[in-house]
């Protein structure tokens, strides 16, 4: 790709020329250079989506699940069969290692095999005469148009946790991606229509705030999916709810390692390195605090320090990389300015990745890993959410002070404990108030039927994603009762039905 390229949107089963809209820059992270230039949308764009949505929603709705699910299982053998090149163009926008991109495509494709299911997931019940010759029984309808906003960290994976449970339960689809790495929903796009899936019920809107709002504002939207950073995500369910949309909003996050002094810290230390570091630590779900418990901080910094010596910082598409670059200028400024508040603010810097310029990618927005020691509750690296591979140690003298420190923090995604003591493990999972829970399990991101979604201020609205949850998400519940004429007692009746 070159700066000439432009990446437009996917309508009615074209993609679009962008025309006059105005452009923001797609880089290389890794060598810093611009690749391309995506469109953003104008509200003309998002009303000609939602148009083709709409128009092509009922008949997509009385599809029955089952052929809604064949097709899906068509998608799920292309997306199998341009794995490599997903990863390709993950690696190239994101920086993520190819490795880790792979990984990415391949937890996407769990959640389509998982829609494929549909016909049976979708069953409802029946209840038969439940008094006066009346029978009840349930339906699951589609909602109607829905959209998606989802974050650059995960341009493939995130937005398959929304486009297969939309359309498999009958709804029609909008994807408005990250305008830093686009590329992947146009692909995404062509494997659907490849697949069988009608013109119209699946649209992708390229844009910004713009185009978010406008999504947010538009009366004929159902229901909007956002994964992003808590402060967006407040604003995704608040002015969702006020347009009356139905809303799930999955937030920041400041992930917890507790280390007890019974664990066995090679492993330990070898989960922090793939957790804190992996994907430059640009992942919701990496842990970017360490709660080392009693005398055992020593010990795991021991650990640690050899192996991020030994990382291997690079190209996501050289051979050997094991992390890459975070996504731009911006974001590395960002980063490097909270290694510069946490020495500010007293903690203590072991490994200080600011500066790192890598060979023959001296251009590229590189981070190297981070390492603090001495952190504590007041400080900013331990608060907020920095997204990059910035790892902190706080001490604690005891476990019940390691839970406490985690439970009080506002964010609630995801966390783990790192113990061979039974007991501490059950104790961990029934009393830490945390959505994901992991147990000598680094990255406790839950598999396709189940669901993923934090507590506290990492998750606005009620359902969690994909799963079960993402099918309540995309369905309307309706409880249907029925007699016929003959069935019907002479006169007037002034009781409920009752099961007699």
């Amino acid at each position: 790709m070159s700066e000439a390229t432009v990446i437009g949107h996917y309508i009615n089963g074209q993609v679009q020329d962008t025309g006059a809209e105005r452009y923001s820059s797609v880089f290389n992270p890794a060598t810093g250079q611009v690749q391309a230039r995506v469109g953003l949308a104008s509200p003309a764009t998002v009303e000609a989506a939602v148009a083709s949505a709409l128009a092509a929603f009922p008949a997509w709705a009385e599809q029955s699940s089952l052929r809604r699910a064949r097709i899906l299982f068509k998608f799920k053998e292309l997306l199998d069969s341009h794995q490599d090149e997903l990863a390709e163009i993950i690696s190239r926008e994101h920086g993520k290692v190819l490795a880790d991109a792979r990984g990415e495509v391949t937890r996407g494709i769990e959640i389509v095999e998982f829609a494929c299911g549909a016909p049976s997931l979708l069953q409802t019940s029946y209840s038969d005469n439940i008094g006066g010759g009346i029978d009840n029984w349930n339906l699951r309808q589609p909602l109607g148009v829905c959209a998606g906003i989802t974050p650059f960290n995960f341009p493939v994976m995130v937005p398959l946790w929304m486009i297969p449970l939309a359309l498999v339960t009958g709804n029609c689809f909008i994807l408005k991606p990250s305008e830093r790495d686009p590329s992947a929903s146009l692909l995404l796009a062509q494997l659907l229509s490849e697949a069988g899936l009608p013109d119209g019920v699946f649209n992708v809107v390229q844009g910004d705030k713009a185009a978010v709002d406008g999504l947010l504002q538009h009366p004929e939207i159902q229901a909007i999916s956002f994964v992003g950073s808590t402060p967006i995500a407040e604003y995704i369910h608040q002015q969702a709810s006020q347009h009356g949309k139905r809303v799930q909003a999955l937030g920041g996050a400041k992930n917890h390692m507790i280390v007890m002094p019974d664990a066995d810290l090679e492993q330990a230390a070898d989960a922090l390195m793939g957790a804190a570091f992996g994907s430059a630590g640009e992942r919701c779900m990496a842990i970017s605090i360490a709660v080392v418990v009693g005398d055992v901080g020593d010990r795991l910094i021991e650990q640690l320090l050899p192996r991020i010596d030994r990382l291997k910082v690079g190209d996501g598409r050289a051979a050997g990389s094991e992390m890459g670059p975070v996504i731009t200028a911006q974001h590395k400024a960002k980063v490097e300015g909270y290694i510069d508040q946490g020495v500010a603010e007293g903690a203590t810097l072991r490994v200080d990745g600011r500066g790192l310029s890598v060979p023959g990618a001296e251009e590229g927005f590189f981070v190297g890993a981070t390492l603090f020691d001495n952190v504590t509750a007041e400080m900013s690296i331990y608060r907020e959410e920095i997204f990059g591979p910035v790892l902190g140690l706080v001490r604690v003298p005891d476990f019940a002070s390691a839970v406490a420190l985690v439970n009080a923090h506002e964010f609630g995604n995801g966390v783990c404990c790192f113990t061979r003591d039974g007991g501490i493990a059950r104790a961990f999972a029934r009393t830490i108030k945390v959505g994901m829970v992991g147990i000598n399990v680094p990255l406790p991101v839950p598999m396709a039927w189940h669901s993923f979604g934090g507590w506290k201020r990492s998750l606005f609205g009620d359902h969690h994603a994909y799963g079960e949850e993402g099918l309540r998400f995309y369905s309307r519940y309706k409880s249907v009762m029925q007699r016929w004429p003959d069935s019907i007692a002479k006169g007037p009746e002034f009781a409920m039905p009752t099961a007699q």
